[in-house]
This record gives structure tokens, sequence and C-alpha cells, in this order.
């Protein structure tokens, strides 16, 4: 057990290390600049805070995927908070 969440941890960091090298490859490729291209100049941050946002959806959406997948192969147990978020409207859709 001690090993798996030593595991868990490291894969974890890798993840990590994957979101921010992709941010900074969005960076280098210009996307935070296209971002400020979009908007007036005196609302500058407001584009660059909506190109990350923009960029890092689908980083955001692998690292679900990384960490379900690094839990499975691990064979961790546990709840995540969008099942029970989502357990009612589930229920109230079956009716």
């Amino acid at each position: 057990m001690k090993n798996q969440n030593l595991l868990h941890h490291i894969a974890t960091a890798i993840g990590f290390v994957g979101l921010l090298t992709w941010l900074y490859t969005a960076r280098a490729l210009g996307v935070l600049d296209w971002g400020v291209s979009l908007v007036p100049e005196e609302h500058a941050g407001a584009g660059v805070m909506l190109a990350i946002m923009i960029s890092m959806a689908p980083a955001l959406f692998l690292w679900k995927l990384w960490t379900r997948w690094v839990e499975r192969k691990l064979d961790i147990k546990g709840k995540y908070y969008e099942d029970d978020f989502y357990k009612e409207d589930l229920k109230n859709n079956k009716k």
C-alpha cells in the first residue's frame, strides 16, 4: 500500500509536469499573444486569461484521463466529487 501511494504521487507529479509543459508550449506557440490581440489594449489581462482558459481546457481533460488511468492501474479506490454531484441528476432523469 505504501508503495502504491509513492507511485501515485510520482504519477501525479508527472501529470503536473505535463500540464506545465502544455502551458509553456502554448505560450511558445503564441497562443497567449493571440488572446491579447483579440481584445482592446485596456483589456489585455482578460485576453491573456481567456487564452489560458481556452488553451488549457484540452490539457485539463487529459489530466482527468491520466489520473483516472493511474488510479485504475494502481487499484486505488475512492470517490470522485463529481460522482456525488451528478448522482441526483441521474436519479431524476431515470424517473
